[in-house]
């Protein structure tokens, strides 16, 4: 920052200071503002090399987007290969599950197949078993039935020649007593 120092001591001057006394004031101004355009000069950036800056971060930024979205596309691949993995999987835990049940349901009917022929077999010897005791049965029977008629004409014979033998000795006594 320039400004004219000969206009501003002789307005110093005119001013009532004298001639080194403007001098000397415009010799601290001049001081005090070269120390302070230093100051921000120093902490200022140059076009030049803010335009330099402005680049590098927009490179920056460049290849961080680039960077985000290949690592997008890449998580968006294994996610997919993943996703893909594990559709294969469920179907085969499906098809095992299908099978499992397949088997399972096979095993149930040969076993329910096995217990009806089992419980024929065990019908069939009960339903033999129940023929011979109704065959005994029927045997016992007839023995009974022989062994009444038998007795029974037993008791005939013997109540017969009882009675005749009674018969025989009622006409004896009638006999005798006539």
């Amino acid at each position: 920052f320039y400004f004219d120092t000969f206009k501003f001591v002789e307005r110093l001057e005119h001013e009532g200071f004298s001639r080194l006394q403007s001098q000397a004031i415009v010799a601290a101004l001049q001081e005090v503002v070269s120390e302070s355009m230093n100051e921000l000069t120093t902490n200022v950036v140059t076009r030049a090399e803010q335009e330099k800056a402005i680049y590098t971060y927009k490179v920056d930024f460049a290849q961080v987007k680039s960077e985000l979205q290949l690592l997008e596309k890449n998580e968006f691949v294994v996610m997919r290969a993943e996703n893909e993995r594990l559709r294969n999987e469920l179907s085969k835990l499906r098809q095992k599950l299908r099978e499992e049940i397949t088997r399972t349901q096979a095993n149930v009917r040969l076993e329910l197949n096995l217990e009806k022929g089992r419980i024929r077999d065990e019908t069939s010897a009960q339903e033999i078993k129940i023929k011979e005791t109704d065959t005994r049965i029927e045997s016992e029977l007839a023995n009974i039935r022989t062994s009444m008629e038998s007795t029974k004409f037993a008791i005939v014979q013997y109540f017969i020649g009882t009675l005749t033998g009674g018969g025989a000795l009622f006409l004896a006594y009638l006999r005798m007593f006539r």
